[in-house]
C-alpha cells in the first residue's frame, strides 16, 4: 500500500460528481433545461401572491370591520383565580409581598411577548369561589366580579397600565438590568384607556383613592359581604403599598440604573435628569 502523502490524497470515487454543463454552443442543449419561452426560461418569476391572471385571493376574501386595526389590539392573557390560588399553596407566589407582572412572570403563570402585542394579564373569574388568598396584586384587567373576589379577603387589586417596553423590563427585569440602562418612565394610558383607569369602580391606578374607598364599600354592599377593615391587618403596610404612575418596579424609582455586578443602585444627580424622571 502507498504512502499517503499530499500529492496522492483524493476523495473517494463517486463522491465529487460534476455538474452538468448548459448553453455552452449548439451540441449542449437549445434550452439549458428551462424549457420554451416564459417567465420560467427568461428567470423573471412573477410577484408574490400572483395567481396569473386569475383574481387573487387576498382580494377576493371580502373585508369585515371586524378585522380593522387586529393588528394593533392590545392583547392580555387571562390568569384565573383558580391559578392565582394554585400557585399560592405552592409556594410560587409569596402573599406576603406585593404581585404584579413580574412576580407571575416568575411563578410561569404567564409567558409575554411584546411582537404579539401583550400588555399584561387580565384576571378572570374562574375558581372566585374556593379563592381564598390575601394578595395585594396589580393587574391590567379585571372585571366586577373579580375584583369582589379578592377584596372579600381581605385583598387589595389595582389596575394599571403599561406601555410595551416596560411590559417587556417587567417580564424579564434581568434581562433589563444587564443591558445597563436607567429606569425609565412608565407611559400614560392612551386616550381610549385614561376614563377606564380613572375610574374607581375599576380600581383604576390613576383614581382618586377617596373615590376608591367608597368604592369598595358600594362593591360589598353589592355583593353581600362584609368590607374587611384594613387599617387593623397585620399586612397593613404591604397591602398600602402602590406604585407611582410612573413607577415599573417596586421599590426602584425612573432613572436609577440597577449594577448587578456591583449590587449597587446609581441613582441621577444632575437636576435636569431629576426633573425629567420626576411624576
Amino acid at each position: 500500500m502507498p504512502r499517503i502523502r499530499i500529492d496522492n490524497v483524493k476523495d473517494n470515487p463517486g463522491a465529487r460528481k460534476q455538474e452538468k454543463r448548459r448553453g455552452r454552443g449548439q451540441t449542449r442543449g437549445k434550452r439549458s433545461g428551462r424549457g420554451h419561452k416564459g417567465q420560467r426560461q427568461r428567470g423573471i418569476p412573477p410577484r408574490l401572491g400572483y395567481e396569473g391572471g386569475q383574481s387573487p385571493f387576498y382580494l377576493s376574501v371580502p373585508k369585515e370591520p371586524y378585522y380593522a386595526g387586529h393588528h394593533l389590539r392590545r392583547q392580555y392573557l387571562p390568569v384565573s383565580l383558580h391559578m392565582l390560588q394554585y400557585l399560592v399553596d405552592m409556594g410560587r407566589l409569596n402573599p406576603e409581598e406585593p404581585v404584579d407582572l413580574t412576580s407571575l412572570v416568575n411563578a410561569r403563570a404567564v409567558t409575554i411577548d411584546i411582537i404579539k402585542k401583550h400588555y399584561g394579564v387580565q384576571l378572570v373569574s374562574e375558581g372566585k369561589d374556593e379563592f381564598q388568598a390575601q394578595l395585594n396584586i396589580e393587574v391590567q384587567w379585571a372585571t366586577e366580579d373579580v375584583i369582589a373576589a379578592v377584596e372579600r379577603n381581605s385583598g387589595v387589586i389595582t389596575l394599571g397600565f403599561y406601555d410595551l417596553q416596560s411590559v417587556e423590563a417587567l417580564a424579564h427585569p434581568l434581562i433589563f438590568f444587564q443591558r445597563g440602562l436607567p429606569i425609565m418612565r412608565r407611559s400614560l394610558p392612551p386616550k381610549d384607556l385614561v376614563d377606564f383607569y380613572t375610574n374607581p369602580e375599576n380600581r383604576g391606578y390613576l383614581s382618586d383613592p377617596e373615590k376608591v374607598r367608597k368604592a369598595r364599600f358600594d362593591l360589598a354592599q353589592k355583593f353581600g359581604y362584609e368590607l374587611p377593615d384594613l387599617s387593623k391587618d397585620n399586612r397593613y403596610q404591604m397591602l398600602s403599598m402602590r406604585k407611582d404612575p410612573r413607577q415599573i418596579f417596586y421599590g426602584l424609582q425612573p432613572g436609577w440604573v440597577v449594577n448587578l455586578k456591583d449590587k449597587t443602585v446609581l441613582k441621577p444627580t444632575d437636576e435636569g435628569l431629576l426633573e425629567y424622571y420626576k411624576s
